[in-house]
């Protein structure tokens, strides 16, 4: 091989990050190839290349019946090799080298599902988007792509890797921009307490473009999870939230309480009470009337993230509720109030929008109003019962009246029964004095006799 032939070897190997080996190996198969084509050549044959000076020499060995290879090597380098290998060991070349740097792009990628890479948008369209990442290309699928994003070609995006494949063609790298996983991938990138092992991402919570929630913990007593995240001013935040092109982020400390857990899940609403069903694997939550919009959220988003987050179903009830359902109150014709809490722009105050359309209200007016509302029940409730006790205080009245009537109509009774006992009485003496009467007649009739 001739000097030139060598430095032109050497410059491939460098510009295409192949080693020198690898590319004498496959000269060496090239030539092999050749030599084999030529005529009363020997089956068994291989080519020897010296590294230092390029000299190329080809040696066989005898063959048994068998086919195994016996006795000496001998040189059966053809003198016009040279010539006649020139044309296919540019053919063979050219496909080693491919093959080579296929294999090179699949070793540098494989194992590597879970890492973080910055890709260049080079196309779109319905099914997938192509990403540059240097030496490989990527595909984005759209299932995995944020619905809301319009990427555009030459835009610098990061993205999480999801699987890599080997194929003929080369390496293929499935990347995407909806795993949780990219979260996680990003806080590392931004925060050195992460990257570190000094602050954990111990769960974590994604609604695409919309909202994330991921709960943290430390394992050092000085570090803040919370504040190691957030970063000075928001700074570290503030970067991860722009990568993913205005996407809500709620960071929150974790806990092994899992009553405390679900409290801080629900954030920023305020709960009241926490009941955890073990078996059902269930939180019924309980916050004030004026929360509940906030727990929930915008079309259950505060309570589904939280659900993931917690790994618990999430049940959120306001006081009210509770209370209705203690009183055996039935919701099922949904007569409740209806509305969500909507943050004004120009004050940034949340306020409460009816859905009946009726005026907005502040947090401290729909407290006024609710106490109000529980002012009016109660005495309405109050008013009932002093009814109640009016109705049963006549009624008493009433029964006592009836028993004296009672009593007097029999007192009446028993002394016209004395009365008439006492006239008999009467007639009795009156018979008496009729019959002393008639004794003396008697005795005057004696005396007339005498």
């Amino acid at each position: 091989m001739n000097p030139d032939m060598m430095e032109a070897l050497h410059a491939v190997a460098a510009e295409r990050g192949i080693s020198v080996d690898t590319l004498f190996g496959a000269l060496a198969e090239a030539l092999t190839a050749a030599y084999q084509r030529t005529p009363d050549s020997y089956e068994f044959a291989w080519v020897n290349i010296d590294t230092e000076t390029g000299e190329i020499r080809v040696y066989a060995q005898e063959l048994d019946e068998d086919l195994e290879p016996i006795g000496e090597e001998f040189d059966v380098t053809p003198d016009d090799f040279g010539r006649i290998a020139a044309a296919t060991v540019r053919q063979v070349m050219s496909q080693r080298i491919r093959e080579a740097e296929r294999e090179l792009k699949y070793e540098e990628y494989a194992g590597r599902e879970g890492d973080i890479v910055t890709g260049i948008i080079q196309q779109s369209d319905a099914r997938y988007t192509l990403l540059d990442l240097g030496r490989v290309e990527a595909l984005l699928p759209q299932s995995e792509q944020v619905n809301y994003e319009r990427p555009e070609p030459g835009e610098r995006v990061k993205v999480y890797i999801v699987e890599v494949r080997k194929t003929v063609k080369g390496p293929q790298i499935v990347v995407s921009r909806t795993h949780p996983g990219l979260i996680k991938g990003l806080f590392e990138l931004e925060v050195p307490e992460i990257a570190d092992g000094v602050v954990e991402i111990l769960a974590c919570a994604r609604e695409p473009g919309q909202r994330t929630k991921i709960a943290v913990a430390s394992n050092d007593s000085n570090v803040d999870p919370v504040g190691a995240c957030v970063g000075a001013r928001g700074a570290r935040v503030r970067q991860i939230v722009n990568e993913l092109r205005g996407e809500k982020i709620d960071i929150i400390p974790f806990s092994d309480d899992r009553y405390d857990f679900v409290t801080r899940a629900l954030a920023p609403a305020k709960v009241k009470e926490v009941r955890i069903d073990e078996e059902l694997a269930t939180a019924e939550v309980i916050v004030p009337d004026f929360q509940l919009s906030l727990a929930i959220g915008k079309e259950g988003q505060n309570a589904r993230l939280a659900t993931r987050l917690t790994g618990l179903r999430v049940d959120i009830r306001s006081e009210t509720e509770m209370a209705n359902l203690a009183a055996g109150v039935d919701y099922a014709d949904g007569s409740w109030a209806e509305g969500e809490w909507v943050v004004d722009q120009a004050t940034g105050e949340q306020l409460w929008h009816p859905a009946d359309g009726g005026p907005p209200m502040t947090e401290a007016q729909v407290q006024a109003a609710s106490a109000a509302d529980l002012a009016d029940a109660e005495a309405a409730d109050v008013a009932v019962s002093v009814e109640a006790a009016e109705d049963a205080i006549a009624a008493d009245e009433v029964d006592e009246e009836s028993e004296e009537l009672e009593e007097l109509a029999t007192g009446e009774a028993g002394e016209g029964t004395g009365e008439a006992g006492e006239g008999t009485g009467e007639a009795g003496e009156g018979t008496g004095e009729a019959g002393e009467g008639t004794g003396e007649a008697g005795e005057g009739t004696g005396d007339r006799t005498d």
